[in-house]
């Protein structure tokens, strides 16, 4: 299933606040296999998620702006009238409360956002048999250790965004809804995020200082969207059967933010970009060095060995095109994405 050519299909969105969105012309064959809802249209993932889903069958994309159909996440009986409304097929629920400092000081918006909103999309998901696809985050770990987290870990958030996105993650499950939940980290694409705010400062200032003792994998939303298609979707773009849980959603490798920052600052000089900081110039420091309103986890390495095992097993009976697109068993890495990524925005003028 080539789920990158699907950008250029027909019905793709080309503005990212035409709302809501309809997808009408997709081809006939694939339209009527499915009616997909997507909520958080406008965020890094529900953008990429918006361009790839278009295609694949008749899609309406909302924001918590969109009218009459409500994708507004404070409102959660509104939500669930919508699904009823919508009667869809899929349900992919790319928002969220997602300011993770701010979370601390408006708990209870968090929890309307990231537990009451999921529990209401997957008690209506029941009532007109819909799948639910959700995102959550590595928050909901504690962070401690050096190993990868596995899905069956136990939890332990340190912060309100985190108890709150596990919060979600139960009520999902409890409903009893087909699901699938990604989590995933240190999500990057179209709009403001670590990787931008770096070459921007980098462009500003001959020298950075960035935390080097906190793990993760960053994550391009691209990706994520076509993984989380993949995994739903068989060759014929028909929605797999297979059990509900949870899965890591990561690619190969692990970094720290310091260790980001010098890795996209040097794309970006490769890339031709002329930049006031160099690698060398960006200075490693302690977390405790640089404190924030909301912890955060010092270990985000993720386990994804069960993600890559399903999509190794889905592809077994598939096309070619599952093996050359998705790399499987063989995940691509995080710094190959970061520096395509960076490329991409020094060609557009972005940087």
């Amino acid at each position: 299933m080539l789920l990158k050519s699907a950008h250029r299909l027909p019905g793709a969105a080309t503005s990212r606040h035409a709302a809501p969105v309809t997808s009408t012309e997709a081809p006939l064959l694939i339209r009527a296999f499915m009616k997909i809802l997507l909520l958080g249209k406008n965020g890094q993932v529900g953008w990429e998620l918006q361009r790839s889903l278009a295609p694949l069958g008749e899609l309406i994309a909302l924001d918590r702006h969109s009218t009459p159909l409500c994708g507004d996440l404070s409102q959660s009986e509104a939500l669930a009238q919508t699904v009823r409304a919508v009667r869809p097929d899929v349900i992919v629920n790319a928002a969220a409360h997602t300011a993770v400092d701010k979370a601390e000081s408006e708990p209870e918006l968090a929890r309307t956002l990231n537990a009451t909103a999921p529990a209401a999309l997957a008690q209506a998901a029941v009532e007109v048999g819909a799948w639910l696809v959700h995102y959550s985050t590595d928050y909901v770990f504690n962070g401690e250790g050096q190993t990868p987290w596995q899905e069956g870990d136990a939890t332990g958030p340190l912060g309100v965004y985190g108890q709150t996105k596990l919060e979600g993650e139960q009520a999902i499950a409890a409903s009893g809804c087909k699901h699938l939940i990604f989590r995933t980290s240190w999500v990057y694409g179209d709009g403001g995020n670590f990787i931008r705010t770096m070459l921007r400062l980098a462009k500003e200032r001959e020298e950075l200082k960035v935390i080097h003792d906190q793990y993760g994998v960053p994550t391009s939303a691209e990706w994520l969207a076509q993984i989380s298609l993949s995994l739903a979707l068989d060759p014929d773009y028909k929605l797999k059967k297979f059990p509900s849980g949870i899965y890591h959603a990561v690619p190969a490798g692990e970094t720290t933010w310091h260790g980001l920052a010098s890795f996209a600052v040097q794309s970006a000089l490769n890339a031709g970009v002329d930049l006031k900081a160099k690698p060398e110039a960006i200075k490693p420091i302690l977390a405790v060095e640089y404190p924030l309103p909301a912890p955060r986890p010092m270990n985000s390495r993720m386990d994804s060995v069960k993600l890559r095992s399903a999509l190794q097993s889905g592809s077994s009976e598939a096309s070619n095109s599952y093996n050359e697109i998705l790399n499987v068993p063989n995940f691509p890495t995080w710094d190959g994405m970061v520096q395509e990524y960076v490329s991409k925005l020094a060609i557009k003028g972005l940087i």
